[in-house]
């Protein structure tokens, strides 16, 4: 369900725009690998996110709501009572603004836990491969000589 949201605007967007897939140098069946990767990433972070407001107990109120959507009727001047009124009338369309309030909570509440430290890094460490063993992200003298030696080779 997620997929088939997130691919109707990709198809919307590309419409729009009068582009196709190999404008955007890839195809169809390429980019809706890519657009479901990114659909099954939501869907685990909302799952996430979810558990993490269960457990804090975080709660998104009526008056939220009612905010959120002033602030929507205000985006549609002269229309601000048919889109009211939609609102009002359709349960899913108002879940729709409860769901960014309550990701917004959430994500304050992780934020309000965290404790940051700074550290100071080399320029070395920052980029290295995640998968390197060692925490420090230097490689011991003797394997980085070795890995220099081979690249001379190579540039030989």
């Amino acid at each position: 369900q997620e997929f088939a949201s997130v691919w109707a605007q990709v198809e919307q967007d590309m419409k729009s725009r009068g582009k196709t897939f190999a404008d955007e140098d890839t195809t169809e069946e390429k980019a809706q690998a890519e657009y479901r990767k990114i659909a099954e990433r939501r869907v685990r972070l909302g799952l996430v996110l979810a558990q993490v407001g269960e457990r804090a107990d975080i709660k998104v109120s009526d008056e939220e709501v009612n905010q959120a959507l002033i602030a929507r009727v205000r985006q549609f001047p002269g229309q601000e009572q048919q889109v009211w009124d939609f609102y009002r009338k359709n349960p899913q369309a108002l879940a729709e603004l409860r769901a960014p309030l309550f990701e917004e909570k959430v994500v304050d509440h992780i934020l309000g836990q965290v404790k940051l430290v700074e550290e100071t890094v080399s320029k070395e460490a920052l980029f290295a491969d995640e998968d390197d063993d060692d925490t420090t992200g230097e490689k011991p003298a003797d394997e980085a000589e070795a890995k220099d030696e081979k690249t001379e080779a190579k540039a030989d």
